[in-house]
Formats: structure tokens, C-alpha cells, sequence
């Protein structure tokens, strides 16, 4: 069984070798060229002079390339879906072929056992081996960027891929069981998976532990560390905050500007700082914006999980994946032993 299995998986064995020779050749290039950049950006730093503005400028160099890179693990983790797991009983359910073996003396749960385990194997280990030079790749950019919890980088680093990847498999062989037929189930395969990885970081990561609060003042110099002032509803809003205690924290949530009464700042005086701000000569990230802001005594209430949890967020949501994939699988063995004809 092992063998026939390994047979029908032969061309997908090629694919997955020729994906880590291809991308781990570009993640290791990338990876040198990312460290050449970092260390002429830390001499800035040891000369004590532009250390912030060099490494800021480090940071938004590769950034783009980033998010193109998470979003292409992404995608190659949806495929393994789609085209490894959706197919893989659906096409023998419509082709008829899966009652040649069961008509010999391997039982329904063996063989797709077999199949299973030697399809999410082969996933796990392939997405394994690029997470890892991914993560050994864009260190030095996360750690400038000092953003690891963000909702597209952290699903590309260290183990969590791994534990989509058997999800994705898992997922696309039951859909394939239950509709028996292939395009139909790599559709649906599709849709459920990126649905899946939507509501996840968006729902279930931020409850799988409970938050902190704090509240935050905001002078002249943090508001010009910021990233954005304002927001396209309108408003006082201020975005890309930084807690100056926990570096890399995981901001959840920032309430407006707010003043020292904890009120909102009105969206006129918000405006007229934005706008015509009086003419101070500031030179910082929003010019004389932020010194007009920083004299009213603002503060934010924010809510954030600290930089120490990382790791706990990356096993929880790994054995969460990990935990559907074990219901999905013993939901597919149940139905070929007791409902399939």
C-alpha cells in the first residue's frame, strides 16, 4: 500500500523537491543580501549618528518584498490544498478506482491512512524546510521592524506554516471525500482554506490569550515615531505606535487621541494640527503637526499582548491547527469506514 501509495505521489515528490531547491537557492541569496544591508545600516548606529533614520530606511527596503514573499508562502500553502489534498481521494472516488484495493485485503481506514499520512508528511516537510530559511532570511528585518505579530508575517515564520500545511491537506481530502468529485472539491478546498486564514489571526489569535491595557502619553516625540495620523473614516487617530516598555509588542487595539480628561480630541482641533498647524520648524516624521499635537496633553488606551508571548501565540495557534486537522482526519476515517459505498 505504501508503495502504490508513493507511486500516485511521485509527481507531486518532484514538485515539492524542485520548489525547495528553487526557493531555498532565492531565500539564501536573499537572506546574504539582507545581512549585507543590515550591517552597513548598523555602522550608521556605531558611528552614533542617523542610527534611527538608517535603520528606518533598512526596514522599508525590504518591506515590500516581504509581504510578497508571506503572501507567496501563503498561496503555495492553499495549493497544497488544493491540488495535493483536494484530489487525492476525490479523484479515485470519481474514477472508481479506489475499489481495486478494496477489493483486496487492505482495509478503507489503511488506505487512506496511508495516503493521508504520506500526503501531509511530504507537505509538512516541504513547508518546513522554506519556513525555515525564511525566518533565518528576514531575521534581521523583523527584528528592525520589530513586528513579528503582524497578521501576514507571523503565519510565515517558524512552526506555525508547518501546522497549516496539514490543515491545508487535511482539509482538502475531506472536502474531496465528501464531494467526490475533483474540480468541485479543489473549489471549495480554496474557498475554505483562505476563509479559514482570514477568521483566525482576525478572531481566534488575539483571544487565545488575554490582552493587557495600558494607557500611553503621547508627546511631540512618540507622535512623530508613529506611522500614520489619521484614518480614512476621519477622526483623531494615530497609527503604528510603539509601546517604548515592550518592543515588539502586538498592539491589538488604540483607542483615538484622547484628552487629560479621557475624552476623545475633537475632530476639529485633530484637524487643525493636521492642517495648519502653527509654524515651529519642526523637522521630525509630521513637521510641525506633531509638536501642535503633543501640547495638548494627549494619551492613548491601548490594549496589546507583550513580545514575551510570541512563542506561546506560535504553539497555540500550531496546535490548534494541528487539533482540526485531527478532528477532520478522524471525521474522514469514520466516514470511508461506515458511509462511503
Amino acid at each position: 500500500m505504501i508503495w502504490l501509495s508513493w507511486r500516485q505521489f511521485r509527481w507531486q515528490a518532484l514538485t515539492a523537491a524542485v520548489t525547495i531547491v528553487l526557493a531555498g537557492a532565492w531565500l539564501l541569496y536573499f537572506g546574504f543580501d539582507v545581512r549585507d544591508a543590515h550591517s552597513a545600516a548598523r555602522s550608521a548606529c556605531r558611528t552614533g549618528s542617523g542610527c534611527h533614520q538608517a535603520m528606518a530606511e533598512f526596514e522599508a527596503r525590504y518591506r515590500e518584498t516581504m509581504y510578497f514573499v508571506a503572501a507567496g508562502l501563503g498561496l503555495g500553502l492553499a495549493l497544497l490544498g488544493t491540488f495535493w489534498g483536494a484530489p487525492m481521494v476525490a479523484r479515485e472516488l470519481e474514477a472508481g478506482t479506489h475499489r481495486l484495493v478494496w477489493n483486496q485485503s487492505i482495509t478503507r481506514r489503511r488506505w487512506l491512512t496511508t495516503k493521508l499520512l504520506l500526503t501531509a508528511l511530504a507537505a509538512m516537510s516541504t513547508t518546513a524546510v522554506i519556513s525555515a530559511l525564511l525566518t533565518w532570511a528576514a531575521r534581521p528585518v523583523d527584528e528592525a521592524s520589530a513586528n513579528r505579530f503582524d497578521t501576514i508575517i507571523f503565519g510565515t515564520r517558524n512552526i506555525a506554516p508547518i501546522g497549516y500545511a496539514l490543515f491545508a491537506v487535511t482539509l482538502g481530502t475531506v472536502v474531496g471525500l465528501l464531494v467526490r468529485r475533483t474540480l468541485p472539491a479543489i473549489a471549495i478546498t480554496l474557498v475554505a482554506f483562505i476563509a479559514v486564514q482570514f477568521a483566525v489571526p482576525n478572531l481566534v489569535r488575539p483571544h487565545l490569550l488575554p490582552a493587557k491595557t495600558a494607557t500611553m502619553a503621547m508627546p511631540t516625540e512618540v507622535i512623530d515615531q508613529a506611522r500614520n495620523l489619521g484614518g480614512i473614516g476621519g477622526g483623531s487617530v494615530i497609527g503604528g505606535i510603539t509601546l517604548p516598555d515592550e518592543p515588539g509588542a502586538w498592539i491589538s487595539s488604540t483607542s483615538p487621541l484622547l484628552t487629560a480628561d479621557g475624552h476623545p480630541l475633537s475632530a476639529s482641533r485633530f484637524n487643525r494640527c493636521l492642517n495648519n498647524p502653527p509654524m515651529t520648524g519642526a523637522h521630525g516624521t509630521f513637521g510641525n503637526t506633531a509638536p501642535c499635537l503633543g501640547k495638548l496633553n494627549l494619551h492613548l488606551k491601548i490594549t496589546y499582548q507583550p513580545s514575551g508571548r510570541y512563542w506561546s501565540f506560535q504553539l497555540l495557534e500550531t496546535a490548534l491547527y494541528v487539533l482540526l486537522s485531527a478532528l477532520l482526519a478522524a471525521f474522514a476515517l469514520r466516514r470511508v469506514r461506515h458511509h462511503l459505498t
